[in-house]
């Protein structure tokens, strides 16, 4: 018997999900065979997304934007069975001086947008009598200290409790997951961290020694979609790689 992801007849919406690990979790969820769906606040240049590929504009901030989102993926789809809160992100600012407005945007778009669009899905996949599946992606941000981005790791922190009360509130029916990813090579990578000799040598940083793709995510946003992975809810599955080299144990390695 062979063991492989078959999403067939399944539709799902990969939020923020025409570039970077978002495109990444498309594609992937694609090749599995699920009909997809992404969304953003603009669209993408024409022919930039693969064929088939419905694209709504949306602001997942805003929740009668997230309503009329999912109306029109079930409308145009005939369903939802999966729902990926991929869109997030944050520059870089120091706490102390972070103000009001920024910290509510970053909030807003990394943690309470994911409950709105998990709210309109978990709606929908409640009368579903196949239910449905919801992933959110988290960030090794909000499993450890965050300096530079404390708002983004609070608010990823803050998605993680929320998975696993979602997990709980919406079983049987609807499973709620979530991946932390680590650093991921997107095309901004690079310039992130100051060109090439800097993305290397944060890549060198991590266990495996290389950060993710965005098909690694995108590899664990299918599994967790799938089948394979029917009696998994609640869960963090993170992809990061081994996670991050310790000072300290490198000092004993010498």
């Amino acid at each position: 018997m062979t063991i492989e992801i078959d999403l067939a007849g399944q539709v799902a919406l990969v939020t923020g999900g025409a570039r970077g690990v978002g495109r990444g979790i498309t594609d992937r969820l694609l090749a599995a065979g699920a009909t997809v769906a992404v969304c953003g606040r603009t669209a993408p240049e024409p022919g930039a997304l693969p064929d088939g590929v419905l694209f709504v504009a949306a602001d997942v901030r805003e929740p009668e934007s997230v309503h009329d989102l999912v109306d029109q993926v079930v409308g145009e789809l005939g369903g939802l069975h999966l729902a990926v809160n991929n869109a997030g992100g944050s520059p870089g600012t120091d706490a102390a001086t972070a103000s009001p407005r920024f910290s509510d945007k970053i909030l807003g778009l990394n943690l309470t947008a994911a409950l709105h669009v998990a709210q309109a899905a978990n709606a929908v996949m409640q009368a579903q009598a196949e239910g449905g599946s919801i992933v959110n992606i988290g960030s090794l941000s909000g499993l450890r200290p965050s300096p530079g981005t404390a708002v983004y790791g609070a608010a990823k922190a803050g998605l993680l409790s929320l998975t696993t009360s979602l997990a709980m509130e919406w079983a049987p029916t609807v499973r709620v997951n979530m991946v932390s990813a680590g650093m991921v090579r997107t095309e901004i990578f690079e310039d992130y961290y100051g060109g090439p000799e800097g993305a290397a040598a944060v890549s060198a940083m991590v266990p495996l020694g290389r950060v993710a793709e965005p098909a690694d995510v995108g590899n664990a946003v299918a599994w967790l979609a799938s089948p394979l992975a029917s009696f998994v809810s609640g869960a963090n599955l993170t992809v990061h790689g081994g996670g991050e080299q310790l000072a300290f144990f490198e000092h004993l390695r010498g």
